[in-house]
Formats: structure tokens, sequence, C-alpha cells
């Protein structure tokens, strides 16, 4: 098995003046001994263009891997001019700020339709988010695609939904992010997860490895610490094993839970 980074989401770690909080993320790495972090670039449930960062350099010079998230509210599925089309600009923008940090992926979630609508066309909505970008030149680094936990509608919900979308945007080259709290939630069986996601996708770029607040199937987006909640702590380490990909962890908890996590995985890995 290759070497992969472990890293923690560290949440913005800007003020609205663009000032670091708490030492930015390279700082909360190396307080929680993390190969990795992942951060938001602006408000995640905002529609703000992300700023530059004032620690853009140290990001691009550091050996800590960095993935970006883009905001929550993006939707570039969506049928809804006054969501897609907006959605699709800040993806743009978010890709390129993240490019600029030295990011090694931008995670954005599969998005949805609204019940009304087929979900033909939330999976068009995506290949042309892809190919428009293509025509500009690309996005610049990998867009990431996460699996979610509930929605009908949803475009990544189901493994049904996954295939169908990944027929339409594999030929771009979209990446994919494994959340195991959100597979646990949309009922799928995570002793098979990796092969079947694989068996659509062909890879696995990125792994959130999470537990789950709820039982298998609830629909429910609550994460859990590894070692607390509903999902046995062994099959989140036999995905983590199987998925040969780097982790980063969304788990609830301070620096020094987050480090003892850190600390169980790589000696499991």
């Amino acid at each position: 098995m290759a070497f992969h980074p472990i890293g923690v989401h560290v949440g913005p770690g800007l003020t609205d003046e663009n000032e670091l909080l708490d030492g930015g993320p390279l700082a909360r790495a190396a307080e929680m001994d993390a190969d990795g972090v992942q951060v938001f670039l602006a408000d995640p449930q905002g529609w703000k263009a992300p700023q530059p960062r004032p620690d853009a350099a140290d990001l691009l010079a550091g050996d800590v891997a960095v993935f970006v998230h883009a905001p929550y509210v993006l939707n570039v599925a969506s049928t809804n001019n006054r969501i897609r089309i907006p959605s699709r600009k800040l993806l743009g923008q978010h890709a390129q700020a993240s490019v600029a940090i030295g990011a090694r992926g931008m995670v954005v979630h599969g998005g949805h339709v609204l019940a009304k609508d087929d979900p033909a066309a939330g999976v068009d909505n995506w290949r042309k988010t892809f190919a428009r970008q293509a025509e500009s030149g690309g996005f610049g680094l990998p867009v990431l695609i996460e699996n979610t936990a509930g929605g009908d509608n949803a475009m990544a919900r189901d493994l049904g939904a996954l295939d169908r979308l990944w027929e339409a945007v594999g030929e771009f080259d979209a990446g994919f992010v494994l959340d195991t709290c959100h597979a646990w939630a949309a009922g799928w069986d995570l002793s098979r997860v990796v092969a079947d996601v694989r068996a659509i996708t062909g890879r696995i770029d990125l792994v959130h490895l999470n537990n789950s607040r709820d039982p298998a199937g609830s629909g429910r987006d609550r994460h859990a610490p590894l070692g607390e909640g509903e999902i046995p702590l062994e099959l989140l380490l036999e995905v983590a094993r199987a998925a040969d990909a780097p982790i980063v962890l969304e788990t609830p908890g301070d620096a020094a839970s987050h480090a003892a996590e850190i600390a169980l995985l790589r000696e499991a890995m």
C-alpha cells in the first residue's frame, strides 16, 4: 500500500478581514500531527468568491497535503437557473483559488434536482458544467464529487444514480470522494463499498472517514468520532485500507481527539 496523507477538516481559518485564525491550517496540522488538511476558502453557506489567502505561499511550499471543500450551497445539477448558473461561476472561482494554494483536489457535493424534475436533467447539467469548463482550459485541479446521505433526487446518493452521473462526467476525468457516513446513511454496504464504487467510477481519490450517529439507511448526515458511532470501527478501518487513498477526517472533536484518531489510523494502515 502506498503512503497516503491522513488529514483533518480544519474549517475556514479566515476572518472577514482575511486574517488567519488559530495560526492557520498548517499550524493546526502540526498540532494534530496530520499529513493533510481540508479547508473552506469562503463561507460554506454563502455565495461570495474566495479572497486571496495571506498564507498561500506557505501552503504551496509546505509538505502538508491540502484539499479544498467547495461551499455547500453550490448545486450545479439544479434546473433552477438562479442556482445553477451562480453555482457554475462560484465553482470556477473556488477552483482558481484552490490552485493558488496548491490544493490536490476540490471537493463538491453531487447536488440534486427538485421532486418534479427528471434526475437526468441534473446529470446533464453536471456534464455541461465540465464541458463548458473544458472549453476554457479546465478547472486546473481535480474536481472531486462526493456521495451524499439523503435526497430522492440526489445525483450521488445511491449507486445507480452515481452510475448514471459517471456515464456523463467520467470522460472529463472527474474525481470521487467516498464519505463513509454518507454511504452508511444511504444504505450502502460498507463491506464492499470500495469495490462497488470502483466498478462505477474506476477511482477513489479521497476518503472522508467518518462514523455515523444514526443507523444504516437513515438518510441522516450526522458525523461521529471514529470509535463512537453506529459503524463498527473495524469496518471503517477496512474501508480505509481497501480505498488506498488519502483520508480526511470530518469527525467532531478537539485537536487531541483528532491526533488520537490519526495515530489509530496510522497504526491500522
